[in-house]
């Protein structure tokens, strides 16, 4: 129900902590994948 909405959200914040905080960028990416690869599998339901 919520990985429809939560996704573009959670892009839109990685984005925005991307551009103010470039370093973290391995970090942001590789907890994007997690949690939309765990919302992909529905574990969240």
């Amino acid at each position: 129900m919520f990985d429809g909405h939560l996704t573009p959200i959670i892009a839109l914040v990685a984005g925005i902590l991307i551009l103010l905080i470039p370093r973290l960028l391995n970090y942001i990416v590789a907890i994007y994948l997690i949690i939309t690869g765990i919302l992909g599998l529905g574990v969240f339901h």
